[in-house]
Parts: C-alpha cells; structure tokens; sequence
C-alpha cells in the first residue's frame, strides 16, 4: 500500500512534524525519564546531542513525504540513529530498552498524528490516510533498525574484549596462585625435617614465608570475589557526601599510616558533592594505603594528602580527586602498567611489601562502573593518583 509521492495530506503531515520537531522530542524524552533509571540529562546528557536528536523527527517527516524504496546509510537520519545507539550502549543500557524506546517514540507520533489530522483540511482518501500511516511506521522501524544493530554490535565486541580479558585474567590469576602454593608448601615441608628443629632461626623464617604466601593468597581470593560482583554489572551503591567518604577512609586507615609515621591530610577544597560511596571508598582506601607503603625511608616527613575539584571540560564537569604523596613514586618503566591486573611496580625491590597486584585494576574496574576514569600523574617527588566523575548536575 503506498500513497501517492505528492499525496496532499502526507506533506501537511510532513511539515507538521518538522515544525513542532522539539517539542515532541521533549515529550519523547519525558516519556522515556518516566521509564528508566536515567534523568533526562543523562538520556541526553550535552545540548549539543539534544539538539541534533530532532534530524531524526524530521527524516521520518521526509520519508513521509518523498518515500522511497529503502532508506540508505547515506541519510543523516541513519548516522544518527547510529549515533544514539552508541550513546545507549556507553550508558549501559539493554537492548530492550532500545526497543522500547522507539517504541514510545512511535506512540508520542502517531498520537500526535491522530490529534491534528481531522484539523487539516485536504482531501484525502482512507487508503491514502494509511498509506501515511504505514510510511510512518516504515521511517520508525528502520532508524530503529540501524540504531538497535549498531547498538548489538557494539555489546558483541564488547563481549569479545571481555571474554579475551577474561582468558588472559584466567592465565595470570592460575600463575600467580601456582607460584604462591609452590612456595608455601615448600617452606612448610622444610619445617617437617628433624634438622630444622634445633634452628629456630631458620624455622621462623619458612613459617614466615608459608604465611606471607597464605596471605597473598587469601588477598587475591578477596580481590576475586570483588571483581566478581563488579563483573555482573554495575554496582548499585549509596550515595554520600565526597568529605564524608575520605574521612572514613582516613579513620579506617588511621592506625595502619600512624605505625608507618604517615600524616593523612584532607584538603579543604574536597567538594561537597553527592558521590557513590563503594567506588570512591575503594578508590581512596587503595590508593593512600599504598602511599603509605611505599613512603620515602630515607625522608624524615611523610605525608598523604588528598584534595579535589569540580572543573568544566568538553561541555560537561567532572569532579577529579587527587592522592598526593612524597613517597618513592613509581619507577618509569612501570607506570605504563600500573593500573593492570597483578602487576606491581615496586616487586622485587627492597622496598617490596607483600600484595596481591589487584588493589589498582579493582580502583579502575570500580571507577568506570559508575561513569569514571583513574590516571596517576608523576611530579619530581612522590606520586599524584587521581580519578574523575561525572560531576553532580554536570
């Protein structure tokens, strides 16, 4: 069934759609916000993407009008339909809810469709009303085609990154856990011989070893068990004040910089920002309980400080939280690696303390869970590990 290309009724219609474009993208938008756990601005989080969300009122208007036979890539409707796809898989969206979005869309349209059609005064046959219909539905379908494929593909690759991280993970964690079991029943074997009996010296020292081993272990199990809750999805947390969080994670570390001779200072430019608490809690404990493994013995002060922003940037603001230290800071060759499963930078020095590699890619993991990113920065003394979150209202 196809209406005429100049069918009379069809380009009213057409032009209806074009000129009331915005507003029946804010009811879109309502529609959706009512639907999702999503504010309307992170739906369309810049005015720059809301702006242009209109092309695609107005390539539905201009398939009505001039259909044609298929609706190509070339089309800037299509781009953007693709366009929205890829915002939807950036904020973790399913592909249900893709669908149903355009869904809703396909209501707001023909509801406002139905309301204005008995005001146009154009002669127009039944046949040629559902061949605007239909022309109608046909524009919908097919920008929700490119924007869900588009949508699917990306989550496929995404799929393939994870399960090609998953296999190397499996590879390193089965190393590392060999490497520590070797050890452990190595030295609790020797404690077995009847010569190590009289050396109290020597027995010390392999239950010390068995120990620190058992210990890593139990460490990379509980940083297992974390990656595991995190791998299911996005973490749902409480929210708190930034202050707050860091001067819990001060308290909770208190005695363990204190027996190092660490001062931990908060700044007075934290920001009293709303911020998801698991993320930045375990971000901020990683990161000043490694500052203070790693002070600088050989300086008579040793300080953490931690001290935050809210700046503008690209459109939107992030809040960035910085860990200063004047520690040993981290040697060259292995900044690179920092934020990478069971690496350590300082392994194998004298000034190594016993871990179990996870504490900074559970910080990343956790951080771009909730929308973040993590860096570390290296002035001439000590080190700067950061991380960034979309800023409240930002």
């Amino acid at each position: 069934m196809s209406a005429p290309a100049n069918c009379p009724l069809a380009s009213v219609l057409a032009q209806r759609l074009r000129d009331e474009r915005e507003q029946l993208v804010h009811r879109w938008l309502d529609r959706i916000a009512d639907r999702v756990a999503l504010s309307p601005n992170q739906i369309f989080p810049t005015e720059e993407l809301l702006d242009h969300i209109p092309l695609l009122i107005d390539g539905i208007a201009d398939y009505l009008e001039h259909p044609v036979e298929e609706i190509t890539t070339d089309v800037p409707v299509i781009a953007k339909a693709m366009e929205l796809g890829e915002l939807r898989h950036e904020q973790g969206s399913t592909a249900h809810q893709v669908l149903r979005e355009f869904e809703i869309l396909g209501g707001v349209l023909f509801t406002y469709l139905s309301r204005i059609a008995d005001e146009i005064d154009e002669p127009c046959t039944r046949g040629e009303l559902l061949a605007c219909a239909q022309r109608v539905f046909r524009a919908i379908a097919v920008i929700q085609q490119f924007c869900t494929d588009h949508f699917l593909r990306r989550a496929e690759e995404r799929v393939q990154h994870r399960e090609e991280q998953l296999r190397r993970f499996s590879r390193s964690v089965s190393h590392e856990l060999k490497n520590r079991i070797g050890a452990a029943n190595g030295a609790l074997s020797m404690l077995h011989d009847d010569w190590f009996v009289e050396d109290e010296g020597k027995r010390k020292r392999f239950l010390s070893i068995a120990s620190r081993n058992v210990s890593a272990m139990a460490e990379t199990l509980d940083g297992l068990i974390e990656l595991a809750r995190l791998d299911v999805g996005r973490p749902v947390t409480r929210n708190t004040l930034l202050p707050d969080a860091a001067a819990e994670v001060k308290r909770q570390l208190r005695d363990f910089a204190e027996a190092r001779g660490v001062k931990v200072e908060l700044s007075d430019s934290l920001p009293w920002v709303e911020v998801p608490a698991a993320a930045v809690e375990l971000a901020l404990s990683n990161y000043i309980s490694n500052a203070v493994k790693y002070r600088d013995p050989a300086k008579n002060l040793h300080w953490v400080q931690v001290d935050g922003e809210v700046r503008q940037g690209a459109g939107k603001a992030e809040l960035v939280v910085r860990v200063r230290d004047n520690g040993l800071g981290v040697p060259e060759e292995a900044r690179s690696k920092l934020f990478e499963r069971f690496f350590r930078a300082h392994a194998g020095t004298a000034t190594d303390e016993e871990g179990s590699g996870l504490g900074l890619s559970l910080v990343r993991e956790m951080i771009e869970s909730v929308g973040g990113r993590t860096w570390a920065e290296f002035p001439k003394e000590g080190a700067v590990f950061a991380f960034s979150l979309p800023a409240p209202g930002g």
